[in-house]
């Protein structure tokens, strides 16, 4: 398994932040892969795939650079600066543009296991190329999008830190990927499964970066000064997926706050579950109102945000509504 060494100043200074960079890589990761982890990522993928695959198909550099540029193991370096707080896309991107091309055709190498360069990549200007495409991603399958998606990342953030203020860091790093990052106690951080050597990350900046893609994640570094750990968000988009409900719960409760008390396993704010839940906010207070009077949610403060999450019986009532959909499936 790869891990970082990191003392307890080191890992007190750490952040959560949301880099539309890394959601845009992971969205170029998800359309590389062409299978979605929900029904909201597949609708995303059935609206954007096609119009990607022709993109691919006009400019054969980078047809060659995403797949040699995602690696089997590992990802090319210097297509995922570590975000840094407060940038934005272009910021970002510029990075990217600005990395000089004999690095990023070392990092390609890496990422082929060593192997020579496709011909079509042994070239200089494979900075601006990896920049146009990532540019490309972010405005024709993104930036539509972009706010909905700010606004589940950023309760997403919300709820990590509420749950370090109650739990510690062990509890919220176990929780980011489960099975891949975990606190391994003393002064190490698992961060994959790989067996790489491990990294002396002690008096740099680290962040932790979610992304709504489900199936993706990764860790980025530059030498020395800022490593990140990107991890896939707590929630997935309605519209673009949601949980199942079943109907059974559903009758009882309705669908809507069915599915409220569904994504509630973990606390969430309300402007998290209208993004979620593709609901209004006004519907959402609503059904949050009922479910508290009813005893099946709870509410708690997290420094100026308020955080809901179900009580012990609304556990009870969504572990029957799923053994519902078992028998129905």
């Amino acid at each position: 398994m790869g891990w970082w060494r990191l003392n307890a100043d080191t890992l007190a200074r750490s952040r959560f932040v949301v880099s539309p960079l890394a959601e845009t890589f992971a969205c170029l990761k998800l359309l590389h892969a062409g299978e979605g982890a929900h029904p909201g990522e597949q609708r995303w993928l059935r609206a954007h795939l096609p119009g990607y695959r022709a993109r691919l198909a006009a400019d054969p550099v980078a047809a060659r650079l995403v797949p040699a540029g995602l690696g089997r193991d590992w990802i090319a370096d210097f297509l995922t600066p570590a975000p840094r707080a407060g940038e934005g896309f272009a910021d970002e991107v510029a990075r990217v543009r600005a990395v000089p091309p004999a690095t990023a055709r070392a990092h390609l190498s890496t990422s082929l296991a060593g192997g020579p360069l496709p011909a079509e990549l042994d070239r200089d200007d494979l900075p601006e190329r990896a920049a146009v495409l990532l540019e490309w991603v972010w405005r024709e399958t993104l930036r539509p999008y972009w706010e909905r998606r700010r606004r589940v990342l950023e309760a997403d953030v919300l709820a990590r830190t509420e749950q370090v203020s109650r739990g510690g860091w062990a509890s919220a790093l176990d929780a980011l990927r489960p099975g891949r990052t975990r606190w391994l106690g003393g002064d190490r951080l698992q961060i994959n499964l790989h067996e790489y050597p491990p990294r002396e990350i002690s008096g740099a900046e680290l962040v932790f970066v979610p992304i709504t893609p489900q199936r993706h994640g990764w860790v980025a570094w530059e030498e020395r000064e800022r490593y990140a750990v990107v991890y896939p968000c707590a929630g997935v988009l309605a519209g673009d997926g949601g949980r199942a409900v079943s109907a059974g719960l559903g009758a009882l409760l309705g669908p809507g706050r069915a599915a409220v008390l569904v994504l509630l396993g973990s606390p969430m704010s309300t402007t998290q579950l209208t993004a979620v839940t593709g609901q209004g906010l006004g519907s959402v207070g609503r059904h949050l109102r009922v479910l508290r009077e009813a005893g099946l949610v709870d509410r708690r403060r997290a420094g100026r945000s308020v955080l809901y999450v179900r009580t012990a019986a609304g556990d009870v009532l969504v572990e029957a509504g799923r053994g519902d959909v078992t028998r129905r499936g």
